[in-house]
């Protein structure tokens, strides 16, 4: 019997507004873009940040078994949100299909997500207008509330609290159920009963968490976005499986970011923080959700294998301590193979031996645990870990 996978890529993290600033490239600067493809072949893309030109640049088209071309749902209409759209590659080839997804502005009325498209390619602020853009495209209005099907995928949605209006998605495929909440601000009953059904048993929730719960009672109240706080809230009355922070601060450092997080996992037993090229893999029912850094940036990757000690704790609890190498290193995490078994979610502290200046140097590191593979030699496992530290 064939397990149904399906497959949940990060390909821009950040809010409101890239940043290249050097303190964020761990997690990255893009902003918002998911692709989803669901075992059925379906390619399901969530938001049209500028995460959506590196996914046109790596693009594959979805497989001719899922007939429909690619379905992009656009949650609202703000710039980080839309922006990748002029840079999108595949827009402009002509055999390619786009079904686009969003809802009726109060503001722009019928065919609202067409409108917005073309006036930020209107003259004067870009080279070309959208007749450009050759590929096969079609605009369908979608309210919260509402529930459809793309392929053998159930699709609902619901208001979230955002300035302008916007949505949230539940993905049901065979594999599992993701939810996609970004901008969404506590504090309206209706819409945070609203959030909570619609992340109802999710195996992937991702949360908007923009601001420090401090922030969103002062100076942030009234910005539309949330917390890792009330993320956590929210994924625990809505039984949900694994959190996923998300809607990154461009003010946020990596450090920042990973301070939040270790508050989140104090919190809440499955938490991750978005990492742009970040793979979340959703396999059959009751299976461990399982994240892994593949090589989509490679620039920032080192083949080479470094000596190590690693400290952490097994599947049953035990203390361990093992001399080992980590290989495939890069900005966000690596792959250490481990003769004890390490449980999933779980921090590993990391003692790297690195040539330096004057000579070799000890470097300390703390990472969490987010795949668990076979690795090639005996008796050992391949353990995905992302740095923190």
């Amino acid at each position: 019997m064939t397990v149904p996978i399906a497959k949940l890529s990060f390909w821009g993290v950040r809010g409101s507004t890239p940043t290249v600033d050097p303190a964020t490239w761990r997690y990255g600067g893009n902003t918002p873009c998911l692709e989803l493809a669901a075992p059925d072949g379906t390619q399901i893309i969530l938001d049209c940040g500028t995460g959506l030109r590196m996914l046109g640049n790596r693009w594959a088209a979805p497989s001719a078994r899922s007939g429909a071309g690619t379905h992009i749902l656009i949650t609202h209409y703000h710039w980080d949100h839309i922006q990748g759209v002029p840079f999108f590659a595949p827009l402009y080839v002509e055999d390619n299909r786009f079904h686009f997804y969003s809802f009726r502005s109060k503001f722009l009325g019928r065919d609202s997500l067409k409108q917005v498209f073309e006036a930020q390619m209107a003259v004067p602020y870009f080279p070309v207008d959208m007749s450009a853009m050759s590929a096969q495209r079609k605009f369908q209005e979608v309210a919260g509330g509402e529930s459809f099907t793309i392929g053998e995928n159930k699709i609902t949605t619901r208001w979230l609290n955002h300035p302008q209006g916007c949505l949230g998605f539940r993905i049901e495929t065979s594999a599992g159920t993701v939810v996609y909440a970004t901008d969404n601000e506590p504090g309206d009953a209706k819409l945070d009963e609203s959030l909570r059904e619609l992340a109802k048993r999710a195996d992937i929730f991702i949360n908007d968490a923009q601001f420090t719960p401090e922030q969103l009672e002062t100076t942030k109240k009234g910005w539309g976005h949330s917390s890792w706080l009330e993320g956590v809230k929210a994924a625990r009355h809505a039984e949900a499986k694994t959190l996923v922070l998300f809607h990154h601060d461009p003010d946020s450092t990596d450090r920042m970011v990973d301070s939040l997080l270790r508050q989140a996992r104090d919190e809440f037993d499955s938490v991750f923080a978005a990492s742009e090229g970040m793979v979340i893999t959703l396999g059959g029912p009751g299976d461990p959700v399982q994240a892994h850094m593949p090589g989509t940036r490679t620039a920032l990757r080192r083949e080479a294998q470094f000596h190590a000690k690693v400290c952490g704790v097994t599947e049953g609890g035990k203390e361990f301590e093992e001399e080992t190498v980590v290989s495939e290193l890069s900005l966000q995490g690596g792959l250490i193979t481990l003769k004890h078994l390490p449980r999933l979610q779980s921090e590993l502290q990391v003692t790297m031996e690195a040539p330096g200046a004057d000579g070799v140097q000890s470097m300390k590191l703390r990472g969490y645990v987010v795949r668990i593979d076979t690795a090639a030699e005996k008796g050992h496992s391949a353990v995905g870990v992302v740095f923190t530290d």
